[in-house]
């Protein structure tokens, strides 16, 4: 069977990406996509698109939840609007929160900051995200022991180096439903469990002192954000508890449902490799060619659905270039492309939507499988 290795951050710091090829291609692939904004004299930021989008996806997240304060409308109704939100949920984490945690929403930092700040009012926290997703994911993508986004847990195996277990056999059977809860587990309990984790293990640089307040404010953070959605609408608008929860239960299962679905195909799916360092701690491959070996893009053409996922379907652009604002991602993604080709890098991508969520079943199927069976049927 196989078996994660278990990286500590002294370990973690000794990983390195060696170009032993000398390739040129992250060169000229950022001399090529900045020579489009150059010529069109375009910002790589944000742009009118961009904060329509923001305004539409938060009106409707925060609109829908005082629809339900100020009517208190019949359960059907208010289940309907519990669902928007998690629908609204989504969206916001994929098309506002992500870029501007990245600093590419705007070319303001206060800016950044402040839209950063709207994963609170999804129930998360800013600076365990960004150890986790900036640092950790798109530093290490899919190298395990150090991307956590591929981590062994819940019963689910995302790696070929992760230990098998004979649940694994149906995890594409209920992955989907853990995927669901994925959101709930969040502003419940995983800040407070990363929070732990990387001050244990150093990814969390900061003093004690300075880990003791961080610690105070996720506690208020928290707290605040139950009262908001649990608390008040039953003490000040007297809507019985029991449809506040069920509503709250369902915004989160379908918005995790959605943020956990997309992420996943980017990176478990067919086609995506899974390097591990060699025994010096080398990867043999640059960082970005290493970016286009393990991440994948799909449904491209789609413009509803790169509006609403907020340029995630096009996660090659996106890991080579996270401070570019996903609205430019479509325009540049022919570059990107033409230059791997030009230097013969394999540009990965399912061509919809569907065709993206079977390979992600096929893999799950495949990593579910005993590695023997797996070597037996090569």
């Amino acid at each position: 069977m196989s078996m994660a290795l278990n990286f500590n951050m002294q370990q973690k710091q000794s990983v390195k990406f060696i170009n032993r090829d000398k390739s040129l291609f992250y060169q000229t692939v950022k001399e090529n996509v900045n020579k489009y904004f150059t010529d069109n004299h375009i910002s790589k930021f944000g742009n009118s698109t961009m904060y329509i989008k923001s305004f539409v996806l938060l009106t409707a997240y925060i609109g829908a939840f005082a629809l339900i304060l100020a009517f208190n409308p019949p359960f059907i109704v208010s289940m309907l609007l519990w669902f928007s939100m998690g629908i609204s949920v989504a969206g916001v984490g994929m098309s506002v929160m992500h870029d501007a945690n990245h600093g590419a929403y705007a070319d303001n930092k206060y800016v950044n900051m402040m839209m950063g700040y709207t994963l609170n009012l999804l129930g998360g926290t800013v600076h365990n995200w960004k150890l986790q997703h900036n640092i950790l994911h798109h530093t290490y993508t899919n190298i395990t022991g150090l991307d956590d986004d591929i981590d062994d847990k819940a019963g689910m195996r995302f790696s070929p180096h992760n230990t098998w277990k004979p649940k694994h056999n149906f995890q594409y059977v209920y992955a989907f439903f853990l995927y669901g809860l994925i959101t709930l587990y969040w502003c419940i309990a995983k800040d407070f469990a990363q929070f732990s984790k990387y001050t244990a293990n150093g990814v969390n640089a900061n003093s004690r002192s300075a880990n003791i307040i961080m610690f105070i404010k996720l506690i208020f953070l928290k707290a605040g954000y139950f009262f908001l959605f649990l608390v008040m609408p039953t003490m000040f608008f007297e809507i019985p508890f029991i449809q506040v929860l069920t509503g709250f239960l369902i915004m989160h299962f379908v918005g995790g449902m959605i943020l956990s679905v997309v992420f996943q195909l980017a990176h478990t799916v067919e086609g995506t490799s899974h390097p591990m360092p060699s025994s010096d701690g080398t990867i043999e491959n640059c960082w970005a060619i290493h970016q286009l070996n393990t991440t994948m893009n799909f449904s491209r053409k789609n413009k509803w659905l790169s509006w609403y996922v907020g340029g995630l379907n096009f996660q090659v652009e996106h890991h080579l270039f996270p401070k570019i604002c996903h609205v430019h991602y479509p325009e540049i993604a022919p570059i990107v492309k033409a230059t791997a080709e030009q230097f013969n890098i394999p540009y990965l991508e399912s061509k919809t939507f569907g065709s993206a969520l079977q390979s992600h079943i096929k893999t799950l199927k495949r990593l579910g499988k005993m590695p023997v069976l797996d070597e037996i049927m090569g």
